[in-house]
């Protein structure tokens, strides 16, 4: 059998998974009448619900006599970890590039990981369909970042496809044929991706994606670069350093056949299969022969940039909501995910209970506080802090982002004044056309930490912002953090509307009335920069005197809604979100008013 390894790489919302769904329908993976849903390989509803790809994902289909695996790769910069190590399995790239957006700061960060390790790629614009497209100038823009990421004169002579995923067509030029559908760009892979590499010697398969099944135990999926395998043989697991973790037996082979997974008798070099049966195989282990003793090599991970504290729900509201609040069950979750994970660190926080989880940034660390909580979790979660390094010298190091914003001409003044505050240093100022600028800042992360809300707000909804990970540089000086105090709780009890309306004119609240609220409870924000305790449970006085104005009907300004995305970049260090399957809160870390003026004249002691 003929094969061919691709993975396909674009930025967020540039149509990756609808290209697989077409790939698929094209070469006949569905029945004629089988009810397919869209974006069929954003599996999990976190992906369906906010329309991104998370976890990379295998597809294989069959094109004349050729089999193509496709790898589906995650569009976020905070998901790059599972990107790294699929590069490894596959022997050619389908750059999938809006042709109205261009290339976008995830396109530069996948694409030149694919350049570095020789892969070489297949340009398809997509999106050709749509009213501001500029196919030309986009195939430029791509030459351009290719020649910045230092390719190869092989790799800049790249093949371009065009064509809209949604409609279905793909071609050698933007007008056309559309009548031949995706046929075009699978016969451009199979001419132009190199047949995988086999190596000498006995079986060696590079475990690459991992995932636990109930009925099969862990699965771990990989390229076979060497040998064969089959069901029953025996075989031994080789960590990055040569170390044998474990002997066993493969249990079952798993092929990809279209959406599905199917058993095979013998998985040759050059095939990307699933393989059940070994209980230490990890990512980025070898699996061999008994007889090999040299791992294969595996792609370095970037260090995690943001980190975490996850600690036990100690709220007077514990346990009423979700059914796993125990440190021990956190901690078996926390664990468990590091292991798929390898983005992701886990480490008991000295001296409590609490674990630090580190990750690439905001939205990896709360989705998985999204899972978590929709498995029936409860737990408080810090304020996300950022990875300092020490350099050569001793100085502090912390990370730097590439920021991409694509805004109107009439909010760039805004952005760019709310940027410096943050420390950011622009580096480029363009037209992107249709009156809007693209801004590039190289910024520090922890000035970014909640900086996405307040950039829609401050461009009425219409920016879009785009970050990367571009390295580490001396640290930026103090930036400047919330600049408004909160109300707090004073009491235990249901909110009151009536309390609620009297409180108004102190700031917003976040609650609704009737919504239960205990001592240290954060319900809204103070119009001022101190935070204020406040009485929401004071019901109105019930007297026989009836006067004019005297029952005004209580009308409530709506509340500020949290999400958890929000309430994460919106707490201070001293407050804590306290996450739980129906209820997102925010409250204080100490509780007792007392105990907190002591932990406030404790720290300014300490700082004086």
């Amino acid at each position: 059998m003929n094969l061919r390894n691709i993975a396909i790489i674009a930025h967020v919302d540039h149509g990756k998974t609808t290209l697989v769904d077409r790939l698929l329908q094209a070469s006949g993976a569905f029945r004629a009448n089988q009810r397919v849903a869209e974006r069929v390989m954003d599996s999990n509803d976190l992906e369906r619900e906010r329309g991104i790809t998370i976890l990379a994902k295998a597809t294989s289909i069959l094109w004349k006599d050729t089999r193509i695996n496709i790898v589906d790769t995650p569009g976020h910069a905070d998901f790059g970890g599972e990107v790294e190590r699929i590069l490894s399995m596959v022997d050619g790239a389908i750059v999938l590039v809006d042709a109205a957006e261009g290339p976008m700061p995830q396109t530069k960060f996948v694409v030149g990981k694919a350049l570095k390790i020789g892969l070489k790629p297949i340009v398809c614009i997509n999106k050709v369909d749509k009213p501001d497209a500029r196919a030309t100038e986009v195939v430029n823009d791509v030459f351009d970042l290719f020649a910045a990421l230092d390719a190869s004169d092989e790799q800049l002579d790249f093949p371009i496809i065009y064509g809209s995923a949604k409609q279905g067509w793909m071609a050698a030029s933007a007008d056309g044929p559309k009548d031949k559908g995706m046929a075009p760009l699978l016969d451009l892979v199979v001419d132009h991706v190199a047949a995988p590499r086999v190596e000498e010697g006995g079986l060696r398969m590079l475990g690459t994606l991992l995932e636990a099944n109930p009925y099969l135990g862990r699965i771990i999926t990989g390229r076979v670069f060497a040998g064969s395998v089959k069901p029953n043989q025996p075989v031994k697991v080789l960590s990055r350093d040569g170390k044998v973790v474990e002997q066993g037996r493969v249990s079952k082979i798993l092929a990809f056949r279209g959406i599905e997974r199917q058993p095979v008798q013998e998985a040759e070099a050059g095939d990307i299969v699933a393989i059940a049966g070994l209980e230490k195989f990890n990512v980025a282990d070898t699996l061999a022969a008994l007889d090999v003793t040299k791992p294969l090599q595996a792609q370095p991970i970037d260090p995690p940039t943001l980190s975490m504290t996850f600690l036990v729900n100690d709220s007077p509201l514990a346990g009423t909501e979700g059914d796993k609040v125990t440190s021990r069950v956190i901690r078996d979750r926390l664990f468990k995910e590091a292991e798929g994970n390898v983005a992701l660190n886990v480490e008991p926080a000295p001296n409590s209970d609490a674990y630090i989880v580190s990750g690439r940034g905001e939205l990896q660390l709360a989705i998985l506080i999204e899972t978590m909580r929709r498995e029936g979790f409860e737990l408080g979660v810090s304020r996300p802090k950022v990875v300092f390094q020490k350099g050569e010298h001793g100085e502090l190091l912390e990370p730097i982002e590439e920021v991409v914003i694509d805004v109107d001409e009439e909010f760039s003044g805004v952005v760019v004044q709310k940027m410096s505050e943050r420390k950011a240093e622009m580096t480029e100022m363009r037209p992107s056309g249709g009156g809007r600028l693209r801004l590039v800042f190289h910024a520090p992360t922890r000035g970014l930490i909640g900086y996405q809300g307040e950039l829609l707000t401050d461009t009425r909804g219409t920016a879009i912002l785009n970050r990367l990970f571009h390295g580490y540089s001396a640290w930026k000086g103090d930036i400047a953090g919330r600049r408004t105090g909160v109300l707090i709780s004073n009491e235990q009890g249901d909110a009151v509307a009536y309390a609620m309306w009297k409180l108004e004119d102190r700031g917003p609240m976040m609650i609704e009335p009737g919504a239960k609220v205990y001592r240290g409870m954060v319900v809204g924000e103070h119009t001022r920069d101190n935070d204020l305790e406040i009485n929401v449970l004071k019901g109105k006085q019930l007297t026989n005197i009836r006067a004019a104005g005297k029952d005004e009907a209580v009308r409530l300004t709506p509340p500020i809604k949290m999400t958890l995305e929000k309430a994460l970049a919106y707490i201070e260090d001293d407050e804590l979100v306290e996450v739980t399957p129906k209820s997102i809160r925010l409250r204080k870390a100490i509780l007792d008013p007392n105990d907190r003026k002591k932990a406030i004249r404790q720290k300014e002691a300490l700082a004086s």
